[in-house]
């Protein structure tokens, strides 16, 4: 739990201005108090972020079907390309070059990092399958660089030059957190080792490619290229088969069941059947501008049970974040829905059941490389196992 170690963050020349934590804005309602307690069962978080700079915080009880607004703070200097949440931790890259920290249990800032020398273009955590809170951040830039972060306080663990002065696009982590793939605008695909800290191979395509996303189970990867998402086997990069669609994709979130939700130019959300390559179904226009955004949200342990609803979150350029019950397709109306009034430009969820947890004794980071901080001196580095 990042919140527990905030001693260690004023040790990292990383993590700048933690002098206290800083409190968002909760607006003029008093019943909003009830989102300052941790995450509880039955309960959905989402975070966007915008062009506007401002990166916001919305909560959703199945019950009360209803958004209602956690917390909108003007966190960046410019405008923000990407966020990515994990349990209670909440990070947000921008054009400004930097990334932002945040605690959506206590709605505070934990700070920046200021690694990266270019706009930070993708984020994404890596959290084991039994602890409800990340590991490491893996964080992507404009430079082609990819920076790894230990979650235990943040600390800037190694860098590697990925793609040569090419903007990554995306970043995908694969669930066993040893291996990463990238897409940048020097049309390759990139394949990270990141137990060894280096880059395998460098897979030259024939269209530059715009998102990465990896299965569940991580035996299967789709790339986006504008119209078209293809189907790869993981072990080989193997193309399985292409998903047309009508316009460009902007937007994509697999599903456990066997699903891949995209969204785009055509302003709707497609479901694939990535076992057949074919339209499961579709909500047509969802949103009246492009969509940003896709979340699918489920349980803690990523199972869908009857008794819950089957809920994906969307989010559009026009400001709109919509959440729909996918078992109700055919429904016109979102089950809940909120405007920001803002141009969105990315979307991330959390799980529907969360509980905080103390770190399990003996558990072991994938990553082994560690930066040693030393008081207005240059970084270390030294081989050593973290300890959780």
């Amino acid at each position: 739990m990042v919140v527990l170690y905030m001693k260690r963050f004023l040790l990292s020349s990383d993590l700048h201005s933690i002098k206290q934590s800083k409190t968002f804005y909760w607006g003029l309602r008093k019943e909003s108090e009830e989102c300052v307690c941790p995450l509880q069962r039955k309960r959905m978080s989402l975070v966007a972020g915008s062009y506007e700079k401002f990166i916001w915080g919305l909560t959703l009880k199945p019950q009360s079907q209803s958004l209602t607004p956690l917390f909108s703070y003007p966190s960046h200097l410019s405008s923000i390309k990407t966020v990515s949440v994990s349990g209670s931790v909440v990070a947000s890259g921008g054009d400004d070059d930097t990334i932002h920290l945040y605690d959506l249990s206590t709605a505070s800032s934990l700070g920046s990092l200021h690694q990266h020398s270019a706009s930070v273009t993708a984020l994404s955590f890596y959290a084991p399958p039994n602890l409800p809170f990340p590991r490491n951040l893996i964080s992507a830039d404009a430079s082609g660089s990819l920076s790894i972060f230990d979650a235990d306080g943040f600390v800037h663990l190694t860098t590697l030059s990925v793609h040569r002065n090419s903007a990554i696009n995306d970043l995908a982590l694969h669930p066993s957190g040893e291996r990463a793939l990238t897409v940048a605008r020097d049309n390759c695909l990139a394949v990270v080792n990141l137990v060894r800290g280096r880059r395998n191979c460098c897979l030259r395509l024939d269209k530059e490619a715009t998102l990465v996303k990896f299965n569940a189970s991580g035996d299967h990867f789709f790339m986006a290229t504008k119209e078209k998402v293809s189907v790869h086997q993981t072990e080989d990069a193997r193309i399985l088969f292409d998903m047309e669609c009508s316009k460009p994709v902007l937007c994509a979130a697999p599903a456990r069941n066997g699903l891949l939700y995209t969204g785009g130019e055509d302003k709707s959300i497609i479901a694939w059947d990535i076992k057949t390559g074919k339209v499961a179904y579709c909500l047509e226009d969802a949103h009246t501008s492009r969509v940003k955004g896709i979340v699918v949200l489920t349980d803690a342990d990523g199972a869908t049970g009857d008794d819950d609803p089957y809920l994906v979150a969307s989010a559009s350029s026009d400001g709109n974040i919509r959440v729909w019950d996918v078992r109700m397709a055919v429904r016109e109306k979102p089950l809940a829905e909120y405007n920001t009034r803002s141009r969105l430009t990315c979307l991330a969820g959390t799980s529907l059941r969360f509980r905080r947890q103390r770190p399990q004794d003996g558990s072991k980071s994938k990553i082994v490389k560690r930066q040693r901080v030393e008081t207005g001196k240059k970084g270390k580095v030294d081989d050593e196992t973290i300890e959780g």
